[in-house]
């Protein structure tokens, strides 16, 4: 889009403004100035250019390029995610780029997600495939933070996604909401997850989290 400004989140629906033009096509691209509203397929359509595009509700998200303590975040959970899960036969952890889409005018990128693996043990093939979610990570940056906390929350919770993690460096906090919820639990110390109750709960050290992935130097 013309004037994008890399700083901040867009949610761009019923504008007919340009896009920005792709960085790795020979054409730039643009919507059509009578499209209304966003749909999955529409984003698919989208050139690479390193920014993140999201549809909720037919409303279109542009994130930029992540930080690198942001990116530190998403791969110390995800580390953690796999250790805890290497083994279980009942869901498996990923990361974005992905291509969640329970319906037409919705696509979403989580940070991080649990995917659930059903009786007959097969593991997702195409993004199609995925229709659940045991858990949604976003790791907060000032480009990302009104949607995490408002349209992709509420989003989470209409699709029964079990927990929806907000991880706030800045606070040091992770902001934890269920289905039901209608205020986040604010965890600080340790964060425990159980979705399946065969298996014993993980336990997050959150200070020791937050120490390594926000550390300044080597050793």
């Amino acid at each position: 889009m013309v004037g994008l400004e890399p700083a901040r989140t867009f949610v761009l629906a019923r504008t007919g403004l340009l896009l920005p033009p792709a960085r790795r096509a020979e054409h730039n691209m643009g919507m059509p100035e009578t499209a209304e509203r966003w749909t999955a397929a529409m984003v698919r359509a989208l050139p690479d250019d390193r920014n993140r595009y999201e549809v909720i509700d037919g409303e279109l998200l542009v994130t930029p390029s992540p930080s690198w303590p942001h990116q530190r975040a998403v791969g110390g959970l995800f580390l953690r995610l796999s250790a805890y899960l290497r083994g279980q036969r009942w869901a498996v952890v990923s990361m974005s780029p992905a291509d969640i889409s329970f319906h037409e005018d919705m696509l979403v990128q989580p940070d991080l997600f649990v995917v659930p693996i059903g009786p007959d043990r097969r593991l997702p093939r195409h993004w199609s495939d995925v229709r659940a979610l045991l858990l949604a990570v976003e790791v907060l940056s000032p480009s990302t933070a009104r949607a995490d906390r408002q349209s992709k929350r509420r989003l989470y919770q209409r699709e029964g996604v079990g927990e929806y993690w907000i991880v706030d460096l800045d606070a040091r906090v992770v902001e934890r909401w269920r289905p039901e919820d209608d205020r986040p639990e604010i965890v600080t110390g340790t964060l425990t997850w159980q979705p399946e109750s065969s298996t014993p709960p993980l336990e997050l050290d959150l200070a020791e989290f937050f120490d390594d992935v926000l550390r300044e130097s080597v050793g």
